[in-house]
């Protein structure tokens, strides 16, 4: 009989003995990759973690102890250990399961997460709140070795140390976050071992060894471990109790017979600890031990041999900026990449292939990342940060307060850009429009298609200023590529169709979409004009003033936020230039966080298709239609409705109104 299905809660793993517990694993094991191999997601940091799981759930008495999981994309195996196993299949997909920790699945799940770092810090919050409230409950937080490269991990546990408060810390050691761990904190282990004196006693210590006969080989070895374990033992102790917390370990993860009895006693422990559980990446799949950054988050895959299930027909977004970086970086060598630990997500280890020496992996440290850019950027250099649009949030002050307010030449490729599909609400590029729309000296644009995205990313590196350009998540639309990138003129959008009953403004992926629309309402009749604006700042306000004074209504169309975003941009454009009586209506993201599922279900749940924009042009002409046959609304009644997130807003001669419910919605 399956252990697994035995389990329907931590309580049912406590009735356990431990030594079902590899074969409970096994089962975990199976499960996890019979799932993410039909759906996708995260496989090689959940395969490593298994048995610290099972420890944790079988020790704690959960859901009254919290665990905190940093990141939260190592939780599948607490996902099925904590009543969710039924709903497993439905991981990442539209309506199901998250990929991450969220509050609102789970009581199990004590924190939100999908950025590494926040972790230790969100559990010292914990820690606090339970002893105000005169509780008596335990806190473990798990963080990956990745997120010691964060610098909010770092300051979390400075505070705690200085708190010397109960809380335990795990250090799930795998020697990686996404790409290969870098910096100083993973040079940590090592340092000390590589001086040159212990360099030269070691080599010499070497060869005396194997002069000795029969068992000079096994003395090397058993040298070599006992040097790891000093390793081990001595350093990391250093760092963590210099900043107030007692040193455990380092002991092997996946051995129940070192993890439960260490772990038991840790937890009995008085004050900051941090145990140091080493585990292997991807353990029980062979493709995923051999290729932990590709299994970090895959897509779905052939079980038998590791393969994707389905490889796309087109290059991606991704990759075509990365190709075009790469030929701008030949002909100029003040161009240098900078990536955040995310060297194979942004397409980077293709540049660090051919330009090793101007490639920088800052680790999980995006603050870090754009301030170091900036100083780059003021003694001469052409630096590129290349990001993840939800990443790019958390250094927004070092974009405001170290690029912009200097008008330093760093060019942002911010990269998944929109809706990013199964990875969900904390990974949507929502915001970059209008985070950065308002900061002055800030061009920020966004391509309709590859080959506008290839002269987007030479028009950044030419500009005198700081420049962003965002692009999607997947492939590409397969449009005639150019033969070299071409600088575009900063601010200048261009009119694809003319019209004389609607104007669509739209930008990015949207723009295409928006000619579809177009081409529908043509053959009813209805005359279209399309704007690909290219630029959301600066906007070009008079091409888009000039379409407006010859149609009878204005659409816009963003895959962003709606609040303060593109729309709101035309809209300001509009007034500047005394527009005031044009109705007008803005297609984008709402107000609330967007859920997980395929991109294509979520535009059009959102109205960002051609069906869903050209749905709304006809409710707006509709709207306008019945207005006229009624007659003039008093200036009296005009008053801006509450706007609850459905629907959109119409503005009417003086009157704005809000339409209930329609497409977009």
């Amino acid at each position: 009989m399956s252990l697994l299905k035995t389990i329907h809660g931590p309580s049912d793993l406590k009735r356990m003995s431990p030594n079902q517990f590899p074969e409970l694993c096994q089962e975990i094991r199976e499960q996890i990759i019979s799932t993410v191999s039909n759906v996708g997601g995260h496989l090689a940091s959940n395969l490593g973690v298994v048995e610290l799981t099972v420890a944790l759930h079988y020790l704690l008495d959960t859901p009254k102890d919290k665990i905190v999981w940093d990141t939260s994309n190592q939780a599948y195996a607490h996902k099925l250990l904590t009543g969710r196993r039924e709903q497993f299949h439905t991981l990442r997909q539209y309506g199901g399961l998250s990929g991450f920790c969220k509050r609102e699945e789970s009581v199990y799940d004590t924190f939100n997460a999908g950025h590494a770092g926040t972790g230790v810090s969100a559990a010292v919050g914990m820690v606090e709140a339970r002893d105000q409230l005169g509780q008596t409950h335990k806190v473990v937080c798990v963080v990956g070795d990745g997120a010691l490269t964060a610098g909010m991990t770092l300051e979390g546990m400075h505070h705690a140390g200085g708190l010397k408060k109960d809380c335990l810390v795990i250090l799930n050691d795998n020697q990686m976050s996404i790409s290969k761990n870098v910096g100083a904190i993973s040079a940590y282990l090592n340092r000390t071992f590589t001086g040159e004196f212990y360099t030269r006693v070691k080599e010499e210590a070497r060869h005396f060894l194997r002069a000795i006969p029969h068992i000079g080989e096994e003395m090397q070895k058993m040298v070599h471990r006992a040097e790891e374990l000093a390793k081990g033992l001595i350093l990391p102790g250093l760092l963590f109790e210099e900043l107030g917390f007692r040193y455990v370990g380092p002991i092997d993860g996946h051995n129940f017979e070192h993890l439960l009895p260490t772990l038991e006693n840790v937890l009995k422990l008085k004050g900051p600890t941090l145990l140091h559980v080493i585990t292997k990446k991807g353990l029980g799949y062979e493709p995923a031990m051999k290729n932990p950054v590709w299994f970090h988050a895959c897509p779905a895959f052939v079980r038998d041999t590791g393969e994707p299930a389905k490889k796309p027909p087109r290059p991606s977004y991704t990759a075509i900026a990365v190709n075009t970086l790469m030929n701008l970086a030949r002909q100029d060598r003040r161009i240098v990449a900078i990536t955040a630990a995310m060297c194979e997500g942004t397409g980077l280890n293709a540049f660090e292939k051919e330009f090793p020496d101007r490639l920088y992996d800052v680790g999980i440290a995006e603050q870090h990342a754009v301030t170091f850019a900036a100083g780059l950027a003021a003694q001469g250099m052409r630096p590129v940060v290349a990001i993840y649009a939800t990443f790019l949030q958390r250094a927004y002050d070092q974009v405001v307060h170290d690029v912009a307010i200097q008008n330093l030449p760093v060019t942002f490729c911010i990269d998944r850009g929109g809706l990013v599909a199964e990875d969900g609400t904390t990974h949507h590029g929502a915001f970059d429009y209008a985070c950065l729309r308002h900061v002055p000296n800030m061009v920020v644009m966004a391509p309709k298609d590859e080959n506008e995205l290839q002269h987007m990313i030479k028009t950044c590196l030419n500009h005198e200023g700081p420049a962003s350009v965002r692009y999607p998540r997947g492939t590409s639309l397969g449009v005639t590529m150019d033969p070299e990138p071409v600088a575009l003129p900063i601010g200048k959008g261009e009119l694809l169709r003319d019209g004389t009953d609607v104007a669509i403004v739209a930008i990015g992926v949207t723009v295409w979409q928006a000619v579809e629309a177009a081409k529908r309402l043509a053959q009813e009749g209805i005359s279209a004009a399309v704007v690909n604006a290219r630029f959301v700042k600066p906007l070009d306000g008079a091409l888009v003033g000039e379409v407006a004074k010859r149609v009878r209504c204005l659409v816009t169309v963003e895959e962003g936020a709606k609040m303060g975003g593109f729309g709101s941009a035309v809209l300001e454009a509009l007034s500047d230039q005394g527009i005031t009586n044009l109705p007008t209506k803005v297609l984008g993201l709402p107000d609330w966080y967007i859920e997980q599922g395929p991109q294509d279900l979520l535009r059009e749940k959102y109205g960002l298709t051609a069906e869903g924009i050209y749905q709304s042009v006809k409710a707006l002409l509709a709207q306008l239609s019945s207005q006229s046959t009624a007659g003039p609304v008093p200036y009296d009644q005009t008053q801006l409705r509450p706007h609850h997130g459905y629907g959109l807003t119409v503005s009417v001669r003086e009157t704005t109104k809000h339409v209930g419910d329609d497409q977009g919605s």
